[in-house]
């Protein structure tokens, strides 16, 4: 497994030491199992990228889009072909819409979650349960 690149790291410890204000509500919904019971973490990387939320049992990733997003959407789609080339699946969300209807974006991640299914449990000796 090829070795994670250590500025890529610490850009994404950055990022989760200062999230922005959507970043943070939506963590806020995501964090600690409490969001259909699914794990998910934030900043991870997935090399080359930094991926804003994943639920990696459901290989699922969230994405927040701000402002600068809009100038950037061929970028932004090679990103998306690449991590879902990967197996991820990814959804992306504006700024404003999380502002703005925050309960929206949850119904649409609850969606995507039953539409991906999880990976298989392993037991301690590495086999499915």
């Amino acid at each position: 497994m090829p070795k994670t690149d250590e500025r890529l790291l610490a850009r994404a410890r950055q990022m989760r030491a200062n999230p922005t204000s959507t970043e943070a509500a939506m963590w806020r919904i995501l964090r600690a199992k409490q969001f259909e019971r699914v794990k998910f973490a934030r900043q991870v990387v997935i090399n080359p990228y930094i991926a804003d939320f994943v639920a990696r049992s459901h290989k699922l990733i969230v994405e927040i889009d701000g402002d600068t997003h809009a100038l950037c959407e061929a970028k932004d789609a090679r990103r998306t072909a690449w991590l879902e080339r990967q197996g991820y699946r990814v959804i992306r969300f504006t700024n404003h819409e999380v502002g703005s209807n925050l309960e929206g974006v949850a119904h649409n991640i609850r969606a995507a979650l039953g539409e991906t299914a999880p990976l298989p449990t392993l037991s301690p000796r590495g086999r499915g349960l």
